[in-house]
């Protein structure tokens, strides 16, 4: 799986069925979930350890078991502990908008007039075995678990609006409009320019902010600095490119904006606790 896109464009599954379930383990070039956002929904399960996500300004600490409703368009990025999970990502406008009837509750989310909660935890027991029996029928890949799929989804909305697991969306201030657009383009610019130098004066400007405020508001909504999170993402990027490409240390250090390798090697083992050469070795023993 590899979408690492701030604002994510990639295709999950086909045109005519826009939903995919995708696997994250340690050993996968995104185990370490950078920020980004995307139109669809997500759902994810966790199977083992611990998930602590950071939707919009929000913190949650998601353990096995738990499940995790992530809505459109919210800025979203994940650190695992010791975690295993799944995620399906789907368009919900193609695939479940057929009917008057079910179009009126939908729109209710799609138009962004209620919010779903983000977390469901084992209090929420129905929820929950509804989204195991998802994961199940999109994983299977027979006849007709599009069908089943479909069904499911169905049903965990169903299920979301009979318990009322959502709340009204107020309408946003200008402050929070402005604060979550320059947010984007922010994490845009590191997306399209991580293989350049990047400084704090640049992002700044951008944000239109001075260096001393943005620092802050950064770090409120992203949990690092500007440029830690600048290179946590490139060492990121390193790591799909380790894993996909046939690219030498240095070669994958300079495409990732790093001008000396040993400083790469360092601030790789930082993040991943090991050197390049080492992660390689273990994706490849995969």
């Amino acid at each position: 799986m590899h979408y690492l896109e701030y604002n994510e464009k990639k295709q999950h599954g086909t045109a005519d069925f826009p939903i995919e379930c995708y696997h994250v383990d340690e050993q996968h070039p995104r185990y370490h979930m950078p920020f980004h956002w995307h139109k669809e929904l997500e759902i994810i399960r966790i199977l083992e350890g611990r998930l602590i996500l950071c939707l919009d300004d929000e913190e949650i600490t998601a353990k096995a078991g738990d499940v995790i409703f992530i809505n459109e368009g919210v800025i979203h990025g994940g650190f695992p502990e010791n975690c295993i999970y799944e995620c399906i990502v789907f368009d919900m406008k193609p695939l479940l908008m057929h009917t008057d009837a079910c179009r009126r509750y939908l729109c209710q989310i799609s138009h962004q007039h209620i919010t779903v909660k983000n977390h469901f935890t084992k209090e929420y027991r129905t929820f929950l075995q509804i989204a195991e029996h998802l994961f199940e029928s999109v994983q299977k890949k027979v006849p007709g678990s599009e069908l089943s799929t479909v069904g499911t989804l169905y049903e965990i909305f169903g299920i979301i609006f009979e318990y009322h697991h959502y709340t009204k969306t107020a309408n946003p201030s200008d402050h929070v409009l402005r604060k979550t657009a320059v947010m984007k383009q922010v994490l845009e610019y590191i997306d399209q320019n991580y293989s350049s130098t990047i400084t704090l004066q640049d992002l700044s400007k951008i944000a239109g902010m001075s260096p001393k405020y943005f620092c802050r508001y950064f770090h409120a909504v992203i949990r690092k600095t500007p440029m830690d999170y600048v290179n946590y993402y490139r060492i990121e990027r390193s790591c799909y490119l380790l894993s996909t490409m046939d690219l030498s240390v240095t070669e994958t250090a300079f495409q990732c904006g790093f001008n000396d390798s040993s400083y790469f090697v360092k601030t790789f083992r930082k993040y991943k606790g090991m050197t390049p050469r080492q992660y390689l070795k273990a994706v490849s023993a995969l």
